[in-house]
């Protein structure tokens, strides 16, 4: 990866998971609807099998503010829902999950420049 590190890309996504557990007890559900919209356009926009290198890349090249629109369209009523520090990053950070080079919490480097 160029100038940023996937480390640095999955710590920005682990805050995003840590900042939904902070959330309080009624945003919650709102934030979690938001999450779960993001990460159906994820699924879209990726396809089928992915690397955590690729969705890395998506999120280098294509950003975040697409997910402002998915917010806003996902809980209209609740423009606390659309902060997203904690629902672009935490969806990202769901998603990586099904990445094919990830396993046990941690990607798994097949390639020296991983890191």
């Amino acid at each position: 990866m160029s100038a940023v590190r996937f480390d640095h890309i999955v710590g920005l996504w682990e805050d995003g998971q840590r900042r939904l557990k902070e959330s309080s007890q009624d945003l919650r559900p709102e934030l979690e609807i938001v999450i779960d919209a993001i990460v159906e356009e994820l699924r879209r926009r990726l396809g089928g099998a992915f690397t955590s290198q690729e969705l890395a890349d998506l999120y280098i090249r294509d950003g975040t503010d697409w997910c402002f629109d998915v917010a806003m369209r996902a809980a209209p009523g609740t423009p606390e829902a659309w902060d997203l520090a904690t629902t672009a990053n935490a969806a990202f950070a769901r998603y990586v999950r099904g990445a094919i080079d990830w396993g046990g919490g941690a990607r798994r480097a097949t390639d020296p420049d991983a890191a």
